[in-house]
């Protein structure tokens, strides 16, 4: 008899998916917010899903986790405290640790289960455990950024897609709190979706959060596993040009470099036409 074989799809739109061969299933549970599923796979080792959709894998987290980290972080000359707002996976935060001039990281997850996971399943994400500078909260991201004010030199967040609990990080009332929780001289940077299928919702970040911020700036990266292999992030800057990095590369990338950072910032043409 012909082996069997154990694919994990993803629906991306109502005609395109994405699929994977699975070698073994690690964990599978419904938590208050979603179902969480961690497998092991042949191309891309072990994957991380969560409510249906790839939300981080062993082969390609390092596009993701080093853009949305080191292009904020090095277009600051000098941030001491980071909050990431979801990014329960560990990778952003892992990345943060990096820089040596941070003295406070302050991750604020809404899912106990996916920081739990995440650190049995994916130790090497978590290789800052035992770093005296970070804090993880168990929290509603949004609810925590209404509290602060005046604190943080960068906002990271790093959230799921934009629907359940992550709706609300995609408004312009929630820009509007983080722009009260950062510093005079803060950035604010959020993943804002494929550029290739997500069009329409990119727009409306940006035009939401140039309603807030004096700078609003758009780059891309590929991500392999994310819809269409193509990825967009979007920085509100109260000083800073996102686009220029101000500081050296201390230490070593896999995907990020400082010609990559002001790369990343062109836009194809069709973005533009697209009025982004």
């Amino acid at each position: 008899m012909p082996e069997t074989e154990l694919w994990l799809t993803e629906r991306q739109t109502p005609d395109l998916s994405l699929g994977i061969k699975i070698k073994e299933t690690l964990y599978r549970k419904t938590s208050p917010y979603q179902e969480i599923l961690m497998v092991d796979s042949y191309q891309f080792g072990r994957v991380l899903f969560l409510e249906g959709t790839f939300q981080t894998t062993e082969r390609d987290e390092f596009f993701y986790h080093e853009m949305i980290t080191h292009v904020p972080l090095l277009s600051h000359p000098g941030p001491e405290s980071i909050l990431v707002i979801g990014g329960g996976d560990g990778g952003t935060l892992r990345e943060i640790l990096k820089h040596g001039v941070i003295r406070e990281a302050i991750l604020v997850e809404i899912d106990r289960d996916v920081v739990e996971v995440s650190k049995r399943f994916l130790p090497f994400y978590s290789s800052f455990e035992g770093d005296p500078r970070f804090r993880v909260e168990i929290f509603d991201g949004i609810r925590y950024v209404q509290q602060q004010e005046n604190r943080f030199d960068i906002i990271i967040v790093d959230s799921t897609d934009p629907v359940g609990p992550a709706e609300g990080l995609f408004s312009e009332s929630f820009y509007q709190d983080c722009f009260r929780a950062l510093k005079k001289d803060g950035l604010l940077v959020t993943q804002s979706e494929s550029p290739f299928l997500h069009t329409s919702l990119i727009k409306r970040v940006k035009t939401s959060m140039e309603k807030v911020f004096p700078i609003c700036r758009i780059y891309t990266s590929p991500v392999p596993t994310y819809p269409s292999g193509y990825w967009s992030f979007t920085v509100g800057s109260k000083k800073y040009d996102p686009s220029i990095p101000q500081r050296a590369l201390e230490f070593e990338t896999k995907y990020y470099t400082p010609d990559i950072h002001r790369a990343s910032f062109v836009l194809p043409k069709f973005l533009k036409d697209a009025g982004i």
